[in-house]
């Protein structure tokens, strides 16, 4: 019971920061309670349908079917998280002002809502099969009813964790939100990033530095507390390959940079209509 509690645990952990996290980012969204509960629904529901065509999607492809899975999923999950962190970069000021002015309709980025619910789903997706095969694995070898309680106790204290974040992210003035959140969201998307690459490692799609480079379990093992804590916010691995950290740097840079390039452009823009408007007017 207590195992499955630690393994259903960090997987929640995982799902619930990435939720909340998110849920900050977008405070002051129109709707945006009804978009998180759809995608926490919709990946739900995606988790036990996946789990329940395990053993057929990992017979596909010469074995690697649930490997590919994975990485689609992942790869889809990135580019999600991509979009919305140079947007964000560049409309935060925006989006302000108007969650200042109560009622007022989110006027710019009118697929940010359908953003919000395919990348919360995913995430979901992703956690949500891992953990329902365990439990279902677990439960047939040694007991159902042991087994649950600790799933149900892991799924509590995860979410629990989950929603303490949020609640201090909550705490962070509107001005600072975008800021904060743009930050969480470039480490999960560089996270996710290295997790693909461990992904497409797996399915034999790539097979360049999957040597680990250092092993810190020792210092902080990544089934702990904590190290499942580091591991959700900032994508810590302890024996982590040249690939995943190739992935995860190249994933920073990528999102920085083109966020900077579309904000200079952005301002070129503004600068340029500025002064075709004539004075006086």
């Amino acid at each position: 019971m207590f195992a499955t509690a630690i393994i259903v645990f960090r997987e929640t952990l995982e799902a619930a920061l990435f939720v909340g996290i998110m849920a900050a980012a977008t405070r002051g969204l129109t709707g945006r309670s009804r978009w998180l509960t759809a995608g926490v629904l919709v990946g739900g529901i995606g988790a036990m349908a996946l789990a329940a065509g395990a053993e057929h999607i990992s017979a596909l492809a010469d074995g690697v079917g649930q490997d590919l899975v994975n990485a689609g999923i992942l790869g889809v999950a990135l580019a999600m998280l991509a979009w919305h962190c140079v947007w964000v970069s560049n409309q935060g000021a925006q989006i302000a002002a108007e969650v200042r002015s109560l009622g007022t309709s989110f006027k710019q980025g009118q697929r940010a809502p359908w953003a919000l619910m395919i990348v919360v789903a995913l995430s979901v997706l992703r956690e949500g099969a891992e953990t329902v095969l365990f439990v279902a694995g677990y439960a047939s070898g040694s007991g159902s009813t042991g087994t649950l309680i600790g799933a149900f106790a892991g799924v509590l204290c995860g979410s629990a964790m989950g929603a303490l974040i949020y609640l201090g992210l909550s705490r962070v003035p509107v001005q600072r939100m975008f800021a904060v959140t743009n930050t969480l969201i470039l480490l999960l998307a560089a996270s996710i990033a290295s997790q693909l690459a461990r992904a497409l490692s797996q399915a034999g799609l790539i097979s360049a530095w999957g040597q680990p480079l250092w092993d810190t379990s020792a210092l902080l093992r990544v089934d702990s507390p904590m190290g499942t804590l580091a591991h959700a916010l900032v994508g810590y691995e302890a024996q982590p390959t040249g690939l995943q950290l190739a992935f995860y740097a190249v994933a920073i840079f990528a999102l920085v940079s083109g966020s900077r390039w579309v904000r200079r452009t952005h301002t070129r823009r503004r600068a340029a209509v500025a002064l075709r408007i004539p004075a006086g007017v």
